[in-house]
């Protein structure tokens, strides 16, 4: 396999600090760790463990093949910035999807890259406006509809799954140009396109089959949206608002989970719903997309995060505000109660801390925060949740009132 990548470092256990350095030329004596399994980490891990060293940097180099077998190999630091990546392997998890994308036949291992089964974040991210909607239509005093959970939770790492593909398809020749796309299966040539075509004709029958046991008013609502699946890869080419297409996609499923349940949208609901979904997408996109300005520049690449520069905080701050105002709206029109509203509390506490923390310099921190959105989303679910269950007891008061 060519490209070594941070998540082939999950199986160490003794190695107590790891870090890929970025820069300049040092005097500093480094190593190099080149393995692909289990087998050759831990050896790795037995070999650096008994040289009874408690601290050491690392380089990691993308794209190198083993020259033997869990060997560590003592080098000078002279790499550049599309060389090498940065991580800490204390932020990285023993037992992790990535962990187990490692553990799988090789043969399997690119088409789960592929779909970027090693990286749940963007699954989360499609999955959790459909809970909102869900749990929105659910009726007063009522807990979300499990099945259908379950099912939209499928379909989500379907579907990103597909959408993943179908960009990496788009995309092949501007990933093998930047450091943190490099090493996707069809960028490094692990997969051919005509088998990631398959793969994707495969993934699409079973989101199909997903879909066709909804409604029939969701089975075209959901289709519809197919047109934003495909093209928006190709936006980023065009328009500086790419992160705005990807709001309109990934937050589809803000309406179909509302009309799953009731067999139509309530657009006083689900309208604003879906607005304060994609607020959402651009605030947490363009922190992702500073990860890649650089390189975003030399090969022609457009981005909110290129777009706004030194005044990206501001415009978080805005998308923010649009999110979290049409959230109120969906509060006052569904009737929700005050679990609605403290979960709302905590999302706006959330977003602060998120923009007001954020490094949009540093690599690594716009990751951490792009990744915090998921508990963002189950905050927001959370409240949701809560906040309809409670509606029956009020409803009720309400009936015995108007009867008597």
């Amino acid at each position: 396999m060519a490209g070594i990548g941070c998540r082939n470092l999950t199986l160490i256990r003794s190695v107590t600090f790891f870090r890929c350095l970025c820069g300049s030329n040092t005097s500093k004596t480094q190593r190099v760790l080149t393995f692909h399994n289990h087998t050759q980490a831990s050896k790795c891990d037995q070999d650096f463990t008994s040289s009874k060293t408690s601290r050491s940097t690392f380089v990691l180099i993308p794209g190198s093949h083993l020259s033997s077998v869990g060997r560590c190999h003592s080098i000078r630091n002279s790499c550049s910035y599309n060389q090498i990546r940065k991580c800490d392997i204390n932020s990285l998890r023993h037992f992790s999807t990535a962990a187990l994308v490692d553990s799988c036949p090789s043969s399997v291992q690119p088409y789960l890259r592929l779909i970027r089964f090693d990286k749940p974040i963007g699954t989360w991210l499609l999955f959790l406006p459909c809970t909102w909607s869900i749990g929105l239509a659910a009726s007063p005093g009522s807990l979300p509809d499990l099945q259908l959970l379950t099912l939209f939770g499928l379909g989500a790492l379907v579907m990103r799954g597909a959408g993943c593909t179908i960009n990496d398809m788009w995309d092949v020749d501007f990933d093998k140009k930047v450091a943190r796309t490099i090493s996707r299966p069809l960028a490094a040539g692990s997969i051919t396109p005509f088998q990631a075509l398959v793969f994707l004709g495969l993934q699409l029958s079973v989101g199909l089959s997903i879909l066709l046991s909804l409604n029939s008013y969701s089975i075209v609502l959901g289709a519809s949206s197919l047109a934003l699946v495909v093209t928006y890869p190709l936006m980023k080419r065009f328009t500086h608002w790419p992160q705005a297409f990807l709001g309109l996609t990934f937050n589809w499923g803000a309406l179909l989970g509302f009309s799953a349940v009731q067999g139509s949208c309530d657009w006083l609901v689900c309208l604003p719903l879906y607005i304060a979904g994609i607020s959402w997408t651009l605030m947490y996109d363009t922190i992702y997309a500073h990860q890649d300005k650089a390189d975003d520049v030399l090969i022609g690449v457009k981005s909110t995060a290129l777009l706004f520069g030194d005044r990206t905080k501001p415009w978080l701050t805005g998308f923010s505000s649009v999110m979290l105002s049409n959230l109120a709206i969906v509060g006052i029109n569904s009737g929700q109660t005050w679990p609605y509203y403290a979960g709302l509390g905590c999302v706006a506490t959330h977003l602060v801390w998120q923009i007001k923390t954020v490094d949009l310099s540093s690599s690594a921190d716009c990751l951490a925060k792009f990744k915090s959105n998921k508990w963002l989303g189950l905050l927001l679910f959370a409240g949701i949740v809560g906040g309809t269950a409670l509606k029956t007891s009020s409803n009720n008061e309400e009936d015995k009132v108007n009867g008597e």
